[in-house]
């Protein structure tokens, strides 16, 4: 397509998408993680942006100020596919898609849900869910999920961050976000009313419908750290047991937030991806 999409609706609410790089390019949309928002993608963007492609981003449902249902049943992840579909079919031809952490999960889910509406898929920290589901009762990784069980409790987690904000900077320095990452955390999540719907997210996962565990037919590329604290190597390693279609796990030493701290490798993972 020749037009810039500059928003797109669904489910009775408006994102606004930011729409760069140049417009004859290939098209790649990249799906942001908790607790960020799009920005996070800035400089992949950037790179890929003077290799060629163009890229769409938005704040996803919850994160956007025009997309901020109340309730934890509107955050399922049937909803979060819904969003994503309802771009992809503004866009008209199939993306390459790309995610992390959150972002991530939801772009597993539309590459099983609507393998047709992708050319690839890269996912970035998070695994397939089944792969994730498997390895909570074979390694670990329940243990480095508590966080989740926490976040089940209703009102009280964002109440605690929102009024005691050194126990999130605490908890993200310690799994490796930098400065600059977590000023941006303040100012566009707990400083916007984000935080509620964000972990909201988490909240309606006891809503996940099994046709968003499918295995992925969709040509993949996932990226996992050894000093990520919130992914064990167990999940990672299980992922490839729920892609049919081309797929390649790579691994780095970073920590979980790669799309900042490690832009080129990513850059250059998506093209050979969209390359093979």
């Amino acid at each position: 397509m020749t037009d810039r999409i500059q928003h797109f609706a669904n489910d009775g609410f408006t994102f606004p998408v930011t729409d760069a790089g140049p417009i004859d390019g290939q098209i790649v949309v990249l799906l942001h993680g908790f607790p960020q928002t799009s920005t996070s993608w800035d400089m992949v963007c950037e790179r890929l942006h003077a290799s060629g492609y163009r890229t769409l981003a938005f704040d996803q449902r919850g994160y956007a100020p025009t997309a901020r249902p109340r309730g934890r049943f509107s955050y399922r992840i049937s909803a979060l596919v819904g969003d994503v579909a309802a771009l992809l079919a503004a866009v008209g031809t199939p993306v390459h898609l790309v995610g992390h952490d959150w972002g991530a999960v939801v772009a597993w889910g539309t590459a099983a849900r609507h393998p047709g509406l992708l050319r690839t898929l890269t996912a970035v920290s998070v695994p397939h869910s089944r792969a994730f589901l498997r390895s909570l009762v074979s390694s670990n990784q329940a243990l480095k999920s508590y966080y989740m069980a926490m976040f089940q409790i209703p009102w009280l987690p964002e109440s605690l961050l929102s009024r005691y904000p050194k126990l999130a900077d605490r908890a993200l320095r310690h799994s490796g976000m930098d400065a600059e990452a977590l000023q941006r955390v303040h100012a566009d999540i707990i400083g916007t009313g984000a935080l509620r719907p964000a972990i909201n997210w988490y909240r309606a996962i006891p809503f996940s419908s099994r046709a968003y565990l499918r295995k992925v037919s969709v040509p993949t590329t996932y990226l996992w750290s050894t000093s990520d604290v919130a992914l064990g190597r167990r999940c990672a390693e299980l992922c490839e047991q729920y892609v049919t279609g081309p797929f390649r796990f790579d691994v780095t030493d970073g920590s979980h937030w790669l799309p900042e701290e490690a832009p080129d490798l990513l850059h250059d993972l998506i093209v050979d991806r969209i390359k093979s």
